[in-house]
């Protein structure tokens, strides 16, 4: 008669499953946000729109505006974003949650603002009625370049390690703390139980560790 065994999984395999999951998502977490804020930090430094404005002379007076004219915002998201990145290791449970929907809202604002900051005219505009002196001066062959798009794939990469802490932020590590509540340190674990002179056993170890069995303890 042959006998069928079935295969059990083993304990430490089954745990293994989120312990593997946990770490992949925060070390992608971490590259994402890492990586998002210093993309849209660095395309805000860029040019994003340029154009002309038509002088008291006649000629074409040209203008440039950088991301951090046109917008401030997905810059200070971004900042705020790795900020938020960096708490989340801080903080747990209902705390952990809130700081990850912070993350994500960061990465969502970040792409809409620098969207929204790609067709804008207006700091252009500023520019132009101060070089002509006019209030009602405009810009003139307005064109604008690709950085705009590039702070928004920086605010995507923040937006996806928010959406990362808040599904797998409660399998990440926090930071431990070392002393209770109090700032008092933990109890240290008992030592050794006195030896029993009653007892054979406790007297060959007595032995073996080089104390006198014979010797009474302390009071």
């Amino acid at each position: 008669m042959e006998y069928v065994t079935a295969a059990v999984p083993h304990p430490r395999t089954e745990a293994e499953g989120p312990t593997r999951s946990g770490r992949r998502s925060l070390a992608l977490a971490l590259l994402f946000g890492a990586l998002g804020a210093a993309v849209t930090l660095l395309a805000t430094r860029q040019r994003w729109s340029e154009g002309a404005a038509t002088v008291a002379t006649g000629g074409a007076f040209p203008l440039t505006a950088k991301g951090s004219d046109v917008t401030g915002v997905p810059a200070s998201l971004a900042i705020v974003g790795l900020a938020a990145l960096v708490a989340v290791f801080a903080v747990r449970r209902a705390g952990r949650l809130l700081v990850a929907a912070l993350l994500t809202l960061c990465g969502a604002g970040t792409v809409a603002a620098a969207l929204a900051g790609a067709s804008d005219s207006s700091a252009l505009d500023e520019k132009a009625a101060q070089v002509t002196g006019d209030t009602s001066a405009t810009v003139g062959s307005l064109s604008h370049t690709a950085w705009p798009y590039v702070a928004a794939v920086g605010g995507l990469l923040i937006l996806l390690a928010g959406l990362l802490a808040l599904r797998y932020g409660k399998l990440w590590p926090a930071m431990s703390g070392r002393y209770e509540r109090g700032g008092a340190p933990r109890p240290r674990a008992a030592g050794p139980a006195a030896t029993d002179p009653d007892r054979p056993e406790d007297l060959w170890k007595a032995l073996d560790r080089g104390e006198d069995p014979t010797e009474p303890g302390p009071a």
